[in-house]
């Protein structure tokens, strides 16, 4: 199992280097930002782009993978997101991953103007918006005429770093999620089941991440994918329970969630005077010790 870190883009960059190199130092594998125009209790506050972040991350580290958590088509397109993609990439010298997913009902899913989108809806945007990802960063020429997006002879010249393209981590739960994971994904994200948040035992929200693995098995067997080698990343904070009340509690966790079949823990870096609050000591020595079974860097 890995650790990596969240990031949120709250600081102005003169402080946000130094979490990003830190991150670095502590031996993360990666450290992943939000894709968000603005986010929940963060709404009023400082709020920072995600890829020109990552880009300005990419500047200050050598080591440490870089992604999103998530990007959404709530707000982006396909042609111009595969661009910017394909440059960071390039700066990074190939460290990106993009987590990616169907996005939700918040604050910015209706900045650009349109009306929020239905389950469905996003769902629609979704199954149209990753396949036509795969192909901009995979070809050099791409023409396409769908229902939501289009691509007019679009150049992405000379494409990834990576090869054949950067990787993708699919957010997914629900089965055309997963039918999307298993065909386009080198990782698979989840959050665990948001029903259970408020109301539910650490231990059933464990056995609904175990259920999840276990449909995101039988979409690759009807598919004829192996996904017992794909990667399966937990972004922690919206399970029942607190993993960073202390180092025991996130050994245990941690311990508990790779039996399940996780393979990367993401913690949040510690935000002060927030839902994301945290002893910052206990969260560099989980990152620094390291825990049974988890991977550094």
């Amino acid at each position: 199992m890995r650790l990596s870190t969240v990031i949120l883009p709250i600081h102005r960059w003169s402080e946000g280097q130094k979490v990003w190199r830190r991150a670095e130092e502590l031996g993360f594998h990666a450290a992943y930002t939000y894709d968000h125009l603005s986010w929940r209790t963060f709404r009023d506050g400082p709020w920072f782009g995600a890829l020109p972040t990552l880009t300005a991350a990419a500047g200050v580290t050598e080591r440490l993978r870089l992604g999103t958590l998530v990007t959404s088509p709530n707000f982006r397109h396909p042609v111009t997101l595969a661009k910017e993609l394909i440059t960071l990439d390039d700066v990074s010298g190939g460290r990106i991953t993009l987590g990616i997913g169907a996005g939700g009902s918040g604050f910015d899913a209706t900045a650009l103007g349109q009306p929020a989108w239905t389950p469905r809806e996003r769902a629609d945007h979704f199954g149209e918006f990753v396949p036509l990802l795969d192909r901009l960063l995979t070809n050099d020429v791409v023409t396409h005429r769908g229902t939501h997006y289009a691509a007019d002879e679009v150049r992405n010249i000379p494409g990834c770093v990576q090869r054949p393209r950067l990787p993708f981590a699919v957010a997914a739960t629900g089965p055309r999620g997963m039918r999307l994971a298993v065909a386009h994904g080198q990782a698979w994200v989840t959050t665990g089941d948001p029903a259970l948040f408020e109301t539910g035992t650490p231990q059933q929200s464990l056995e609904a991440v175990r259920a999840q693995i276990g449909r995101l098995t039988d979409a690759g067997d009807a598919a004829g994918r192996d996904v017992r080698g794909m990667e399966k990343i937990l972004l922690t904070g919206f399970t029942p329970g607190w993993a960073l009340d202390s180092y025991e509690a996130f050994t245990d966790f941690a311990g508990a969630y790779a039996q399940a079949g996780i393979t990367e823990i993401v913690l949040h870096w510690p935000v002060p005077d927030s839902f994301f609050a945290a002893d910052l000591a206990v969260f560099e020595r989980i990152a620094t010790e390291g825990v049974p079974g988890v991977t550094r860097g």
